[in-house]
């Protein structure tokens, strides 16, 4: 059995390991800038940040734990090894210490995302008593494969029908623009199956950090339906290209209950699909869906995409 010691983390040395191991083991695809950003962006909630390392200096993994933003006693974790050292302590050494700091913190519930194609993992999972609370399906689309004019009509007869297809850059992406924005994001999403009601951001002004003060939020790749009728904000679709990223990544696609049953949500996602073709310049989009969303999963699959290495998130209570 190899020795193995945990220290902090340290910014320079680390992270473009941390990167990479991101990137690889969790499919959340991130580069060291981009991974300092979202540190210093989140780092009065993290709890805990530490490396493993062997007798020579060799970093194996590490541990990363942040406290939620909307309730102080849950926090979520990431415990990664890197495959050539699993299965010799590090992974166990690295949650046991993440364990003691949360229940000192006083965290009373601890949520981690594991991959559904790597077994290992969710058997690590389920050996500490963790159960299954949600599945995120992963989707990817050859874009080679889409065709998106079957759309334009339909495009055109919601547009005789007295709907707007417009951009957030149309809009000129103002606070009142951002604001419509939000409100159709937050509520559409908390009433999407499997949410369990559960609303993506705290405020508006959460929104406005977290969202559109980002670098991967492009007001060009922000598609939104307008009633022009009524002025009501009625369907949403946003697409983006991450920093080193291959591929785009179809963030949200969401319709007000009062408009579902019209097709709007095929319409405005063939925009932000045309989009990632013509302007993100990619072949490949991905997206992920809660596997009880059952009419987006519908939609995806009659637009050609097929499963992706998905997450599960698992949960625990501890005392």
């Amino acid at each position: 059995m190899k020795t193995i010691t945990l220290r902090p983390i340290e910014i320079e040395r680390d992270f473009g390991q941390l990167a990479e191991l991101f990137t690889r083991e969790q499919n959340e695809p991130t580069t060291e800038p981009a991974l300092r950003e979202d540190y210093e962006t989140h780092k009065e909630r993290i709890i805990r940040l530490m490396a493993a390392e062997d007798e020579a200096g060799k970093l194996l993994g590490f541990n990363w734990g942040t406290r939620s933003r909307f309730d102080a006693g849950e926090a979520y974790f990431y415990v990664i090894v890197k495959p050539e050292h699993r299965r010799q302590g590090a992974g166990s050494s690295l949650y046991e210490d993440f364990l003691q700091i949360a229940r000192e913190a006083g965290v009373k519930k601890l949520q981690v995302s594991v991959r559904d194609d790597s077994p290992d993992s969710r058997s690590f999972a389920d050996r500490r008593g963790f159960t299954e609370h949600a599945h995120s399906l992963a989707m990817e689309l050859n874009l080679d494969d889409f065709d998106d004019q079957p759309y334009d009509a339909v495009i055109e007869r919601l547009k005789g029908e007295g709907f707007r297809f417009t951009t957030m850059e149309e809009l000129g992406d103002t606070i009142e623009a951002r604001q419509r924005l939000y409100a159709l994001n937050d509520t559409a999403a908390s009433e999407t199956p499997g949410s369990e009601g559960a609303h993506p951001w705290l405020s508006f002004e959460d929104f406005q950090r977290t969202v559109c003060e980002t670098n991967w939020y492009k007001p060009d790749g922000q598609f939104v339906v307008i009633d022009n009728a009524s002025g009501e904000w009625a369907a949403m679709s946003a697409i983006t290209r991450f920093e080193g990223a291959d591929y785009a990544y179809n963030l949200f696609t969401g319709v007000d209950k009062r408009y579902r049953g019209r097709k709007l949500a095929q319409a405005v996602k063939a925009l932000a699909l045309h989009h990632a073709r013509t302007v993100l310049k990619v072949n490949t989009v991905r997206t992920d869906h809660n596997a009880l969303n059952l009419p987006m999963l519908a939609i995806d699959r009659k637009f050609g995409y097929v499963p992706a290495p998905g997450m599960f998130r698992m949960e625990k209570t501890i005392e």
